[in-house]
């Protein structure tokens, strides 16, 4: 059954969630993969949105964290100041999934400013939730597309921090969560060195060459001397992740 890099790309992140996980969903393309974890393989996770909802188990692709389709049949609903307080500072998050606009070669994530922070080129959303969801989950999940404007060796602007400047620095710095723990890119995944914390390319997606990856990262990553293939999507998830999203939003033509 023929696939996209971007189908592929959304159904291996959906396949790193577990049953019964905790996780905070980002915007985007996490929502996407978290909703489809839910319907493929983890029934039992436990979607946490930063709009306050506890426990969604939406009917539909909601478009938003606001989206009221995330209300109907969820745990609970809370204010913000709840759930970060009660639920993320409190350590019961074990997955913080996220997107920014740039990621570098230490997990750090960009999504305030494109350029000088005084004089930007361009000026994205910013944090939200996604700097203190970087710093308390237990581990951080990562999807973007595999661009080398995406993957500078430094981020323009630390939104959301993954080990700074090295695993020692986020340690030195009392950070709670357990940082990053792979990128998931239309290209491959992407692991972090368990003493450096720099980035690793431990599996190409079908069809992508090392070098592929090379010329769409702004500096010479690392490559796993164990390096993978990622297995294919089957019928199944396929049609389960088009089905959430039927004109492609996410997905793209």
């Amino acid at each position: 059954m023929e696939y996209t890099k971007s189908e592929l790309m959304v159904i291996s992140a959906a396949r790193e969630l577990k049953d019964r996980e905790i996780v905070f969903v980002g915007i985007g393309l996490p929502n996407l993969a978290a909703n489809l974890a839910k319907r493929l393989h983890a029934p039992n996770l436990k979607m946490i949105y930063e709009s306050g909802v506890i426990g969604a188990n939406p009917t539909r692709m909601p478009l938003s964290i606001a989206d009221p389709c995330l209300v109907t049949g969820s745990q609970s609903v809370c204010s913000m100041f709840e759930v970060f307080t009660l639920y993320l500072q409190a350590g019961r998050i074990d997955v913080g999934f996220l997107e920014g606009a740039q990621i570098d070669k230490f997990g750090n994530i960009n999504s305030t400013v494109i350029g000088d922070y005084r004089a930007p080129k361009i000026r994205l959303p910013g944090s939200g939730g996604a700097c203190d969801i970087a710093s308390l989950a237990k581990r951080i999940l990562i999807i973007t597309r595999h661009e080398k404007r995406r993957f500078p060796e430094r981020v323009d602007f630390v939104t959301s921090p993954g080990f700074l400047g090295g695993r020692w620095e986020r340690e030195r710095l009392g950070l709670e969560g357990g940082g990053p723990e792979k990128v998931i890119t239309d290209l491959g995944i992407m692991e972090f060195d368990k003493e450096t914390g720099e980035m690793v390319l431990t599996h190409l997606h079908p069809g992508v060459t090392v070098e592929e990856v090379k010329q769409n990262t702004g500096w010479d990553i690392r490559v796993s001397e164990d390096l993978k293939i990622t297995k294919e999507p089957s019928e199944r998830e396929l049609k389960l992740l088009r089905d959430l999203d039927p004109k492609r939003i996410y997905l793209g033509r």
